[in-house]
């Protein structure tokens, strides 16, 4: 094991061996690519010229650079070609036939010395290393799409690996520029066994009708900062991949979170398979392009068809935290009149003197001018009662997540608010129909979710009851809009749309390290660099608070009833010795006081 992996066979020239080629050849190795299409083989060598002529375009290399890429590339039907490799990755369809007959035939072709990788993402490596002569040269090496620009290698062993191996491919990987995370051998391995159950999740919450397609994928681009929706990624990675890795990880793990959502089969049987098909969840220009197309799911223009809405000239935020002060700086900032009431008079300033420190950051970053921040600030009013929102439009609930507390809100807002008047709960996760019956007008009652922190944050999930009268929905819709926000709807049960689908990942995240799957440093490398996330899931969790994450995954298993959602016991476990993350300077790593 000792051979220094100079040349390197890539057998399957598809989308995914294709980058996985071009990122060899640029690296400097010898590249023997392999495909029984002549097509596919035609296509790799056309992408390869195609990208390493944008490279000289774009000043990253010169012309000879890119002459000898292209020459360290050659193109092979047979897979006798492999027979000098010092290093084969196969990446053929995810079938255990199909790769286990690679493997078979690769016995008799390569070198004793030769390493021998999958790039399965589903399958088992110590099944595929069980059909080898040499079982102990086999491992996963486990790219990511598209393979030039994804940073994460996941370096996958079997129990039958020798370390000699892993040790070479680990290497490689590091001279490729990218960043080898070693993993044990279980379907999904770390991010795409976070991944995929998020997305199966999703795709279920859409085939439930509880939101539409377009709404899913916006609340988890706006509300998580993630680079792509769920269906869309879904559709990206394509559908049928998607259901066989789901059945791969419920085959192992009988989690219900992973069995694949019946859509999915459905999809994929009719050939709707996502961008490659030109169809999936959306409807593409052509197949292989990412260009959406209107459909017939397509939803009609803003306002089409809704119910005309009421007038919303003053808002009154209820509360003097981080939210209700970001609430009522938004609503300021786009010209409306605010009352922000607090339990004193002294909360009720110490908001307001919130709200006029954020605005001079803005000031002092260029994105208002002096003069709009005292306009802005102007149109502030702390109160120490709610008898001040006697005559606001909307009336905004933003107290601690205590369903008592904001019965006892609201019911005071019945008695206050004017006829008419907007009544509207910020709640995360608790039920807006329980708010809306305390008091004696639950059509006016609808839930307005915003994101912390709010000024910053462009998503608000509008959550309608079965009792939210039509007029009360369009206003909350519009007037989301006219403050720059993107209002999506959704119906009222726990978590919504972005943590119904955010917490059982954070969950699952959790139960990996209580497995020793992984370690919080590993997981959270293999999810920014795998799947492009702004933060991982620790990163993200310690941020949030622990405490605030334990009460969201206890509301959605009481709602779900799901085993699969209840709490991770080390979550529950740090949450009870009072590390709850940043704000506390301890939760899954350790911080510096402030």
């Amino acid at each position: 094991m000792d051979t220094p992996l100079h040349t390197v066979a890539v057998v399957g020239l598809g989308t995914m061996g294709t980058g996985i080629a071009e990122v060899l050849a640029r690296a400097g190795r010898e590249v023997v690519g392999i495909d029984v299409g002549e097509a596919a083989a035609r296509r790799a060598v056309a992408s390869l010229e195609a990208s390493t002529a944008r490279a000289v375009a774009r000043g990253r290399i010169t012309e000879e650079e890119r002459a000898d890429t292209l020459a360290r590339f050659r193109t092979f039907s047979d897979l006798r070609a492999a027979a000098d490799a010092d290093l084969v990755i196969e990446v053929v369809s995810e079938s255990y036939e199909t790769k286990q007959q690679v493997f078979r035939e690769l016995d008799a072709i390569v070198r004793p010395t030769a390493v021998l990788a999958t790039g399965t993402n589903a399958l088992s490596v110590t099944r595929l290393a069980a059909e080898s002569r040499h079982p102990e040269r086999v491992l996963g090496m486990h790219f990511f799409n598209p393979a030039p620009a994804m940073k994460l290698v996941e370096i996958v062993s079997s129990v039958l690996t020798a370390p000699a191996a892993v040790d070479a491919v680990t290497a490689l990987a590091r001279e490729l520029g990218k960043e080898p995370v070693a993993v044990g051998d279980r379907p999904g391995f770390v991010a795409d066994g976070l991944l995929f159950g998020y997305l199966n999740q999703a795709a279920a919450m859409y085939e439930a009708k509880y939101a539409s397609r377009e709404d899913i994928d916006a609340a988890m681009r706006l509300g998580c900062g993630l680079p792509m929706g769920p269906l869309a990624l879904l559709d990206l990675i394509g559908v049928d991949t998607a259901r066989t890795v789901l059945d791969a990880m419920y085959a192992a793990s009988r989690d219900r979170l992973h069995a694949p959502s019946p859509i999915l089969k459905q999809l994929s049987e009719a050939g709707l398979t996502g961008r490659k098909a030109g169809r999936g969840f959306y409807t593409y220009a052509a197949p292989d392009t990412p260009d959406v197309v209107p459909d017939a799911l397509t939803p009609p223009p803003e306002a089409a068809g809704e119910a005309a809405g009421r007038e919303v000239r003053s808002v009154g935020v209820a509360g003097s935290g981080t939210m209700a002060s970001g609430i009522a700086e938004v609503f300021a900032r786009a010209g409306y009149d605010v009352v922000i009431a607090a339990r004193s008079p002294e909360k009720a300033q110490s908001a307001k003197a919130r709200i006029g420190t954020s605005l001079a950051r803005a000031v002092d970053k260029g994105r208002m001018s002096a003069g709009a921040r005292e306009e802005a600030l102007g149109r502030i009013t702390p109160a120490d009662s709610l008898d001040a929102f006697a005559e606001v439009d909307l009336a905004l609930e933003a107290v601690a997540e205590d369903l008592e507390v904001k019965r006892q809100i609201f019911a005071t807002l019945d008695k206050v608010c004017k006829e008419g008047a907007v009544l509207a709960t910020t709640t995360s996760s608790l039920p807006v129909v329980a708010c809306a019956r305390a008091t004696s007008r639950p059509g006016d009652v609808i839930g307005m979710h915003f994101f912390n922190p709010a000024p910053a944050m462009k998503l608000v999930e509008v959550v309608r009851t079965v009792l939210t009268a039509d007029d009360v929905h369009a206003t909350v819709r519009a007037v989301a809009a006219r403050i720059g926000k993107h209002p999506v709807d959704c119906g009222d049960r726990a978590g919504f749309i972005v943590n119904a689908l955010l917490f059982p990942y954070l969950n699952n995240a959790i139960k990996m390290v209580e497995e020793h799957y992984a370690t919080v440093d590993d997981i959270d490398a293999a999810i920014k660099l795998g799947a492009g996330y702004p933060m991982g899931p620790f990163e993200l969790l310690d941020v949030v608070g622990l405490d605030v994450s334990l009460a969201i995954e206890k509301v959605l298993h009481r709602e779900f009833r799901d085993p699969g959602l209840a709490p991770a016991p080390l979550l529950e476990h740090l949450v009870a010795a009072g590390c709850l993350g940043r704000k506390t300077g301890r939760g899954f790593r350790e911080y510096a006081r402030r």
